[in-house]
């Protein structure tokens, strides 16, 4: 019997990480994991940062787990029939960070069509604290509800289990006061704080893959004009850049360049940032990967290079509110101003943009009993 656990979260949570450290957390207690991760792009950079840490690594690309539901049960069929002699015995699956509703088109259906050889635990919503303020600041204010802090809502409704991640990046009595409040606006979710880039309390976390799902009754009245409109406000790039230089290169401070560049052009536009990752990855297999979760914010050294380079292959992850064509031009100036400062070269592919359709999930299952 595999056990499968579905983590969702807006973008920019740490779902990733989150994936990385639980998973590491469970190997360590003799389970075999295998993780997916998931986009509405291809050529995704937390792919290769998962690959860095673990063995047993697959994607779903092109859309949704809930649009893309047959490509997920394949993936984790494949995870398990390849797994040679060690067979997989928990896999671990983070959604889009722009999905919701993933009660009814993910974690029923698993239940209701694999139930016989699948176990699904409790549904995970991965939140960063900031990003959470952010938006509650905007309700307090009395700013109508936009359609992403909609999203962001209906993500929290849904959940079993709330994770709140960079619980670590908060002062403590403010971290309490969060908890206790996420606790009683959503009583029917296990709430759990924790850092999974330091690894504290991530054990918790773990162990709340074990309890109740206490959601699972839970029919979300989405509005998916509203889930859809919100999708649409976010502009998806991805590029490929090759970076040359005469001197060594120091892949890590042209990605932070790069990224903080991004980052003041987006807090100048008041664009809001789902997320904007990169890797630089040198011939050798060496590679940084950094990421940024706020507009005007410090980005973030996931892994650092451990050596310069001449040549460097840069893929760039952008999830921008924006149109297209200004995400393009940003990261364009973005790559022009680390280049300046790095003295490297760079020359890139034509950027493949593009903001995501109306959701079709291929089944949406209501609670049994509703």
């Amino acid at each position: 019997m595999i056990t499968f656990v579905p983590l969702t979260g807006f973008l920019g949570a740490g779902k990733t990480t989150t994936m990385i450290a639980t998973a590491q957390a469970l190997q360590q207690q003799g389970r075999r994991v295998a993780v997916i991760t998931n986009d509405q792009g291809v050529e995704l950079v937390d792919t290769a940062l998962v690959r860095s840490k673990l063995d047993s690594v697959a994607e779903v690309t092109g859309g949704c787990f809930c649009c893309r539901f047959e490509d997920l049960v394949d993936t984790i069929r494949a995870l398990v029939d390849g797994a040679g002699d060690t067979p997989v015995d928990t896999v671990i699956a983070e959604a889009v960070g722009s999905c919701t509703d993933l009660q009814a088109t993910v974690v029923r259906p698993l239940r209701a069509y694999y139930g016989d050889s699948m176990v699904v635990s409790p549904l995970t919503t991965v939140i960063d604290p900031l990003r959470y303020m952010a938006f509650d600041r905007a309700t307090q204010r009395g700013e109508p509800e936009s359609d992403l802090s909609y999203l962001f809502r209906q993500q929290l409704i849904e959940a079993d289990v709330i994770a709140v991640n960079k619980l670590d990046t908060i002062a403590p009595d403010r971290a309490t006061e969060l908890m206790t409040r996420l606790a009683a606006d959503y009583p029917n979710a296990a709430v759990v704080g924790y850092s999974a880039k330091s690894g504290d309390r991530v054990d918790e976390l773990v162990k709340a893959w074990d309890g109740p799902s206490g959601n699972q009754a839970v029919d979300l009245q989405v509005d998916y004009d509203r889930y859809a409109a919100a999708e649409a406000q976010l502009a998806w790039m991805n590029q490929d850049v090759q970076l040359t230089s005469e001197a060594p290169l120091d892949l890590t401070a042209w990605g932070r360049q790069m990224l903080a560049t991004l980052g003041s052009w987006a807090s100048c536009a008041g664009a809001v940032v789902g997320h904007a990752k990169l890797t630089v990855e040198a011939a050798n297999g060496d590679f940084a990967k950094l990421s940024l979760t706020a507009a005007g914010a410090e980005p973030t050294v996931d892994r650092a290079a451990e050596k310069p380079a001449t040549t460097a292959r840069v893929i760039v992850n952008a999830r921008v509110a924006c149109e297209p064509a200004e995400l393009d031009a940003a990261v364009r100036d973005a790559v022009a101003t680390a280049n300046a400062a790095t003295g490297a070269r760079s020359a890139a592919t034509a950027p493949v943009s593009f903001k995501p359709g109306y959701p079709t999930p291929v089944h949406r299952l209501a609670a049994t009993g509703a």
